[in-house]
């Protein structure tokens, strides 16, 4: 079983390819159809809160034939954060879960979970804890009630989920950890936060497959020219699984996306089916 997820930074961006970093979008996607994933999370859809245009939608199709689509809108604030699964087979039940998180977390379509018959896929997009760590505090709230979902799901049979989830966890997990350790994403909180993720019974895949190896990142800053050529990256997107299944996992990697900055697309390969 081949699942891939990526924070695509606007599905719309993509569809148009407008511009040069939209026609490397877009490149990105086409190369993520060709490998047909049997499940494609995607995050930071950035879609109206109607969803899909009919534009975006025949995109999607042609590039995607056959698969399943399910579509989570921001409906707190339109073209912001959103989530979106696509699926070779039929889930069991789709859900669009509320966790009771604070503010309007719970209305920024932040999480998608697909059932099927012996386990769940899910996905989210971790709210980041913004300039100045405004949302620090109501982010820890969020990392709390997630890990509760998380866990009751994984009650019921084992759990494969996925996303952006802002939070480089050690310090093998961005390039400058030293001038980082009190920006969003890396501060103790977020990073202990995580660990208890973790502890709750889960496995950071790629982190497992390889323990001491570093650079290996998911994410490089725009703002920055040299970032990808240099290499200065964070790992804060991931593929994580119920510890009791972590022994069928066979391969978790990164993408490659060229000179594309931003966020790469992350894949886990997984002897379930």
């Amino acid at each position: 079983m081949k699942l891939i997820s990526w924070n695509i930074d606007s599905i719309n961006a993509a569809v148009e390819h407008k511009s040069a970093r939209g026609e490397m979008t877009w490149s990105v996607l086409n190369n993520i159809a060709e490998a047909t994933p049997d499940v494609f999370a995607i995050q930071e859809t950035k879609l109206k809160a109607t969803g899909l245009t009919k534009k975006q939608a025949n995109a999607i199709a042609e590039l995607f034939p056959d698969y399943h689509v399910f579509v989570n809108p921001s409906l707190a604030r339109s073209g912001y954060s959103g989530t979106m699964v696509l699926s070779r087979q039929e889930p069991l039940s789709v859900d669009f879960p509320k966790i009771d998180a604070p503010g309007d977390m719970d209305m920024e379509g932040r999480v998608i979970t697909l059932e099927f018959a012996n386990f769940y896929v899910s996905t989210v997009y971790t709210p980041n804890s913004g300039s100045e760590l405004a949302r620090l505090d109501d982010r820890g709230l969020w990392d709390d009630q997630y890990r509760r979902y998380i866990s009751s799901l994984d009650q019921k049979k084992p759990v494969i989920f996925s996303g952006d989830m802002n939070v480089a966890h050690e310090e093998i997990d961005l390039k400058n950890p030293k001038t980082n350790h009190h920006s969003a994403g890396f501060t103790d909180q977020e990073r202990e936060k995580f660990t208890t993720l973790l502890g709750a019974g889960f496995t950071d895949t790629l982190r497992t497959l390889n323990p001491d190896v570093p650079s290996i990142y998911t994410w490089w800053a725009q703002i920055s020219k040299t970032s990808k050529i240099n290499n200065s990256g964070w790992r804060i997107d991931y593929y994580l699984v119920s510890n009791r299944i972590a022994d069928k996992v066979t391969q978790s990697t990164v993408l490659d996306t060229g000179k594309r900055q931003d966020h790469a697309p992350i894949q886990l390969e997984i002897d379930l089916l």
